[in-house]
């Protein structure tokens, strides 16, 4: 005779109250089909440069496969010290202000958890990544969400900035260039939002990722301005401009007291990034420069084909200037986001994201991912183009 044991319910009420990834039902989905085109995936097409690969293979065939320092190896972070510094003009010292993390993600996650205490508030710049609002829910925040628009090119303007803040906020997350959208902010755009964060005296979280995917210019990090450096967690890694989204590596800079609580978390759960991926990244930074350049050409080219394709068949598009991502609006159509993107799967077997898996200000826009071939993007047009042609 068996015993059934009686039990309250064993999820926390917090993660009851998360809601799965908008993302993950249309890539199970495509998944299940054949001849999906898949536009959906915001991951580089480019295998990982194969001096990577070399670094990474040839550290495991010298035996180095024991833990590194909880915060990295030390030489891979005086290298991405003398990256940052050169390429975006902000310095971090190595030993002080840098932790390598398991991908930007786990990046987000720490810091967050190390500067919230229960109910206070963080702004959240939209359309937005998906995992930020579950991550400030699971460290105890509460999500404010922001606006932008495609009439200003999604950028975040002082007076939505403004708007927003009351006796809670404590601090905001955004990332530039964005994803979904691939707006960008300027160095003089940022100037015009330093008066109110420094008057409400809020932390911010510059999710970074895609800084080295821009176009026509560099990318402007908001730490590099006056005053910013100490207030700014700076995150960022080597899945998308060196392509090793699996090798799942990332690295947070901030001032010591910010980074000395973030890596106490980081001792508990993670204690060290995989020793193998540090190498290969320590090779990425040392002689990697010319195949991430290779592959951000590459990518404009594909950007200035997909945003002029999606006009020609009717889509209102903005022309991204960074990431890999076009954000075109489908409202023109009449079918929401959803019912585009389950249309357009359905009947032409190309896979994109609604845009309001990213919040409300996505609503009315695809996401379209334009890190796949040519040839995979030619394909891709001509079946939108038959779907707008019946919607018609």
């Amino acid at each position: 005779m068996s015993t059934q044991v009686k039990v309250k319910n064993r999820l926390s009420s917090t993660v009851q109250s998360l809601k799965p990834s908008g993302i993950r039902r249309f890539f199970d989905l495509a998944a299940s089909m054949e001849g999906v085109i898949s536009l959906g995936v915001g991951e580089p097409d480019f295998v990982t440069p194969w001096r990577m690969r070399e670094a990474s293979i040839s550290s495991l065939e010298r035996g180095h496969t024991a833990y590194t320092s909880n915060a990295g190896m030390l030489p891979l972070r005086v290298e991405i010290q003398k990256y940052l510094e050169e390429r975006f003009s902000v310095s971090y010292h190595p030993e002080t202000e840098i932790l390598v993390t398991v991908g930007a993600s786990e990046a987000i996650d720490i810091a967050l958890r190390a500067i919230l205490d229960p109910g206070d508030e963080v702004l959240v710049v939209e359309p937005c990544y998906v995992s930020y609002e579950p991550v400030i829910r699971l460290a105890g925040g509460v999500p404010v969400f922001l606006k932008t628009t495609m009439e200003n090119q999604f950028k975040l303007t002082p007076q939505e900035l403004e708007t927003h803040i009351t006796e809670r906020t404590k601090a905001i997350i955004f990332c530039y260039p964005n994803n979904p959208t691939g707006g960008t902010m300027t160095a003089e755009e940022w100037k015009t939002l330093l008066p109110i964060i420094e008057k409400h005296d809020l932390m911010v979280i510059s999710d970074e990722i895609y800084a080295e995917l821009t176009y026509g210019r560099m990318h402007d990090s908001i730490a590099a301005l006056p005053g910013m450096k100490d207030r700014t967690i700076l995150i960022s890694g080597f899945s998308k401009a060196f392509a090793m989204t699996g090798w799942r590596l990332g690295y947070v800079c901030a001032s010591p007291d910010l980074l000395a609580g973030m890596l106490k978390i980081h001792q508990y759960t993670m204690l060290c990034a995989p020793t193998m991926a540090q190498m290969a990244a320590l090779e990425a930074l040392r002689h990697g420069r010319s195949d991430m350049e290779r592959m951000i050409e590459s990518y404009r080219q594909r950007r200035n084909y997909v945003v002029d394709g999606f006009r020609h068949i009717g889509l209102t598009c903005h022309e991204p200037d960074g990431a890999f991502y076009a954000f075109p609006s489908v409202a023109s159509t009449g079918l929401s986001s959803a019912e585009f993107a389950e249309k357009l799967l359905m009947e032409e077997k190309v896979a994109v994201v609604p845009g309001d898996v990213f919040g409300e200000s996505g609503k009315g826009h695809i996401r379209c991912s334009y890190a796949t071939s040519m040839e995979q993007l030619k394909k891709a047009l001509e079946r939108m183009e038959r779907l707008m042609g019946r919607l018609s």
